[in-house]
């Protein structure tokens, strides 16, 4: 049978619930939310009858961060109740059940969903805890056939994973087309997992996460040093361990632990630390006085307001249970792994030292690996879902065996039982016959898996297509960027500097893949596989050049980004970018002047220069006329001040889009340019829209001219910028920058209004920016964020 969802009914509008429902339309599938008619509403009012669902809503669309990826994607979601708009159900091609973790409830729903769902309707429950078959019993062959778990993580826009937990009676088609969807409509990782207590990802969490919380209050660590110590020094999220328990809500941390235990008694390591008196104590007390975390703006943190109002976040002192100023803790062994490059290596240097963070990192690893370990064959049969759930789930930089992998199985297999830890018997058994990694490696690249259960390597399958970037022909290469041969044509130009900032090696190696573009390939693919696509020029180079009088070098520097940007925008031959992450800036700038964006959905992409003290000069004011204001003055008899203040007021005020979506919006992507909601497909997807143009026979576009306005106009916006400033919203020196960027944008001090070319534009962006650089505001500002990764309001 073929499946689609081209409609979709999320049942319970709670904070997973709604989050689901923002999250299909973020991926444009039409959705309706529905739940329960409050008591007391009348039969005739449909408004009040909807009162719970709209609420919930409402609470999701007022979540911050943002749930959907633009606002106007809220249209995509309908409201309504269980009993007037249930007729949603029946023609929906996906129901997803999200009400609370009640077994009988969630069968007396599935039993009313059986009655009316399409034949080949899907049904889902988004249950975290209950066993998925318990929730099927008593349902038809058919419903049966196509019901399963589909555990999202919470907030389901940002963390990828997505647990599909099917029951023996799961057709295996509804389960591979869900996995497909799930991984390319949604953009979602896709862990299959037997239906067994908490699946996966929770399980591990919950079980490494009691002993965690157990082990720091025996050893009277603060909150503070935990969060210092269990964070990205060990290749975890900023979270770390505190922050995030207030982040989940202490109430859903606290649910979830006392739902697990009793379901896994046969799970002896689990159980000792779930239960442990102190962390019970703690959180009981804490949950009495409603201390449930960022919710209720207080709970292992709180949010207090400082000297001049600041904002502030006072720790827990976890012996008095009363919140404390900050403190900044110190340790010799983070002090000498922080700067080491590679989480392995850093975990090597934190586990030979022995300081009070080290032992909190050895107990914490050491714990990991042997649980881990022992969930093997119970929660799967390979170490994969595990690594994948964990990485995918809670955002850490690798998962426990993927991390075990890089510190050498065998060395810490020895290490780990000197600590007191024991790992499972099959780890050794694997070592035993002769496999020494729970990975087959080939090039560095994962080939294989180690299987539990067949005790031997079961081969990695990589889709069909899909292009890894390591794996590409190099072509050529220099310290800052590397051309790579991606196949069938097409080449990619990939940065590998720090924050890709670019600087003189990429802006080089970008000339060499556009003058081989016009003789080896059919296209070119502008991206990477790094976090961050380009966090925009780099900043050391031009505040250095400014202060040591290097002006030469400084109008080079911009008028080559320039000239690059307007030779890949007149390109004979497609240029496609493929933004993701941080695009600021000149990375922006460059994003705009490609012949097609491919970019992820979590792009965060904006012309930030004001911020730096600087106007955008490497084409992106220029890109912003063209695209805003243009348009509008095609219009006979149309006036050009509203487009100008837009534009103004997004460069002037170093907006960032929040999403690709978004930034559709602001016309940083046009409606031509696609988006990826799986940041793993992008390069793939990129070369993919390569090739289509070469197939349809790809031109580039005739050159346009620039709408000037003059100094008229020049004159509104700067009496709209003096306002602000009188006004105390802006600077003296914002609004010093702000007239420069003005000046630009309305084509100087023309008497009339007039249409130019671009270098017209282009050379008045250079002209502003070199006279910006040589400001000791502007430069201050430069050094603060090199310094601080912050702007200065100077």
């Amino acid at each position: 049978m073929k499946y689609f969802i081209h409609k979709a009914v999320v049942i319970g509008s709670g904070t997973m619930g709604a989050a689901i429902a923002a999250h299909l339309a973020n991926a444009g599938i039409p959705v309706t939310l529905l739940d329960i008619v409050p008591k007391d509403a009348a039969a005739n009012d449909k408004k009040a009858r909807d009162r719970i669902v709209r609420e919930g809503w409402e609470r999701c669309l007022n979540a911050k961060p943002a749930n959907l990826m633009s606002a106007e994607l809220k249209a995509f979601v309908k409201l309504g109740n269980l009993k007037d708009d249930f007729g949603a159900v029946a023609e929906a091609d996906w129901v997803c059940e999200a009400i609370v973790e009640n077994l009988k409830l969630k069968q007396d729903l599935m039993a009313r969903i059986d009655e009316v769902r399409k034949p080949n309707g899907i049904v889902t429950t988004n249950t975290s805890g209950i066993p998925v078959s318990a929730i099927a019993e008593g349902r038809s062959e058919g419903f049966r056939k196509h019901f399963l778990g589909t555990h999202f993580f919470n907030p389901p826009r940002y963390l990828k994973l997505l647990e599909l937990i099917p029951t023996a009676d799961t057709d295996p088609d509804v389960v591979a087309f869900l996995s497909r969807f799930g991984e390319y409509r949604l953009g979602k990782g896709i862990v299959l997992c037997k239906d067994t207590p908490n699946f996966i990802g929770n399980r591990i969490a919950f079980g490494t996460g009691a002993f965690a919380m157990d082990y720091i209050l025996k050893n009277g660590y603060t909150v503070d040093e935990v969060d210092a110590i269990t964070g990205p020094l060990i290749g975890r999220p900023k979270t770390a361990t505190f922050r995030l328990i207030d982040l989940v809500g202490l109430d859903v941390w606290d649910h979830v632990g006392r739902n697990l235990a009793p379901l896994i008694p046969h799970d002896r390591l689990g159980q000792e630390y779930l239960q442990a008196e102190a962390p019970s104590k703690l959180m009981s007390t804490m949950l009495e006085r409603k201390w449930l975390g960022n919710k209720t703006k207080v709970g292992f943190y709180k949010e207090v307001r400082g000297e001049g109002g600041k904002k502030e976040f006072w720790p827990l002192d976890l012996n008095t249970l009363e919140h404390i100023p900050p403190t900044k803790p110190r340790f010799d062994s983070v002090k000498a792994a922080k700067d080491v490059e590679g989480l392995g290596q850093r975990l090597k240097v934190l586990l030979e030292a022995d300081d009070k963070a080290a032992r909190l990192v050895k107990a914490l690893t050491y714990q990991g690996f042997q649980y881990a370990s022992s969930i093997i064959p119970e929660v799967a049969d390979t170490v994969k879902p595990i690594d994948d759930a964990v990485r995918w789930g809670f955002m850490h930089e690798a998962g426990p065996f993927e991390t075990w992998d890089m510190l050498g199985v065998s060395e810490t297999l020895e290490q780990i039982q000197a600590a007191g830890y024991r790992a499972a018997l099959w780890v050794k058994e694997m070592l035993d016959a002769g496999y020494e990694s729970f990975y087959q490696y080939e090039n560095g690249e994962k080939v294989g898996v180690y299987d539990a259960v067949k005790k031997t390597y079961a081969p990695l399958k990589r889709p069909e297509g899909r292009v890894l970037l390591k794996q590409q022909q190099i072509v050529s290469q220099n310290s800052g960027a590397t051309i790579r041969d991606l196949g069938d044509g097409v080449a990619c130009l990939e940065f590998h500097t720090k924050m890709n900032a670019l600087d003189e090696d990429i802006m080089n190696m970008v000339i060499e893949a556009f003058d081989r573009l016009e003789i080896d390939f059919d296209g070119l693919v502008i991206g990477n596989e790094a976090e961050n696509f380009s966090a925009g020029a780099n900043l050391f180079m031009m505040v250095v050049g400014a202060q040591q009088g290097m002006w030469d070098m400084l109008e080079a520097a911009v008028r080559k980004l320039q000239d690059i940007n307007i030779r890949m925008r007149y390109s004979p031959k497609p240029v496609v970018v493929a933004p993701a992450g941080l695009t600021l800036g000149g990375g922006c700038e460059i994003t705009m002047h490609g012949s097609r964006v491919v970019a992820a959905a979590e792009t965060y992409i904006g012309l930030v220069e004001l911020g730096a003290g600087v106007i955008p000069a490497g084409g992106g004011t220029k890109e912003m006329l063209r695209r805003i204001v243009n348009p509008v003055m095609r219009v006979e008899n149309a006036e050009p001040l509203a487009a100008l203040q837009r534009a103004f007021l997004q460069m002037g005020q170093a907006k960032v889009a929040t999403s690709a979506e978004e930034a559709r919006a602001m016309s940083i992507l046009s409606p031509a340019d696609r988006i990826v909601m799986n940041r793993e497909h992008l390069i793939t997807e990129a070369k993919r829209e390569v090739l289509h143009m070469v197939a349809s026979g790809y031109r580039l576009p005739a050159p346009e001219l620039i709408y000037a306005a003059g100094r008229d106009v020049l004159a509104a916006i700067q009496i709209g910028a003096w306002m602000f400033r009188e006004g105390h919203y802006i600077t003296p020196y914002d609004h010093h920058i702000a007239a420069k960027l003005a000046y630009v944008m309305c084509g100087g001090e023309l008497t009339r209004p007039q249409w130019v070319n671009e270098q017209y534009i282009l050379d008045l962006e250079r002209e502003a920016i070199l006279s910006l650089f040589g400001e000791e505001r502007t430069q201050a500002r430069m050094w603060n964020i090199l310094q601080t990764g912050k702007p200065l309001r100077n």
